[in-house]
């Protein structure tokens, strides 16, 4: 068989998997790895990949674009059609408070971290944003600090990649701080305000710091 025969059975092949990659991304509930889709469709990586691109150059420019999100792809709603797709799916109380949103932002930057790190930056206790972002999958925990009474350590999640249209971590925008200067929360919150709605009408209130024993001195 010649080059050119094999060249063509290769853009076949790819031509083939575009419908069943197509489904596969439509039904699934979360991003999808070139592994996992060459597995389930019985393709090469390279062949999967290359079905990929087509689909991704095909979509480009629709309501529906494929995005490359927590290290694998899915379809998702296209940024010019954001705000009408937020009217629809986002209720108010998928709002993040502004407490919330500068707690997020200190686990995003600082992880893994613990709420008494947390709380040392914020200047109040966290139990309760914490919860939040836990219960809505933003952060989770991630194992015990190894230190007098094992304070436990919080990490963002898949979800949270998902929320932000991130691969991975490295597409956080870039702290700018130089050598030596203090870590500033406005500035690791503004990192993340252009990405989420935010509720600042009434903030959940908080307890301010007590003297009590907390989670990390227990």
């Amino acid at each position: 068989m010649n080059t050119t025969e094999t060249e063509q059975e290769t853009i076949e092949t790819v031509e083939l998997l575009r419908r069943p990659i197509e489904a596969l991304l439509f039904v699934a509930s979360e991003s999808l790895t070139i592994k996992q889709i060459a597995k389930l469709t019985h393709a090469t990586e390279v062949e999967v990949a290359a079905a990929l691109q087509q689909i991704e150059a095909e979509y480009a420019e629709r309501g529906i674009v494929l995005r490359e999100i927590a290290g694998g792809y899915r379809f998702a709603s296209a940024p010019s059609a954001r705000e009408v797709v937020e009217a629809y799916l986002l209720p108010p109380k998928s709002s993040l408070s502004t407490p919330a949103l500068e707690t997020l932002a200190i686990v995003a930057y600082m992880q893994p971290v613990t709420k008494s790190e947390i709380e040392s930056i914020r200047g109040v206790a966290s139990d309760s944003v914490v919860s939040t972002l836990v219960d809505r999958k933003l952060i989770d925990e991630a194992g015990r600090k190894d230190v007098v009474g094992r304070p436990m350590l919080y990490k963002t999640t898949p979800e949270f990649l998902e929320s932000f249209g991130l691969r991975s971590l490295d597409d956080l925008p870039p702290m700018e701080l130089e050598q030596g200067q203090p870590l500033e929360l406005d500035l690791l919150t503004a990192n993340l305000t252009a990405n989420v709605p935010v509720q600042t009408e009434e903030p959940q209130a908080e307890e301010p710091q007590s003297e009590s024993v907390s989670e990390e001195q227990a």
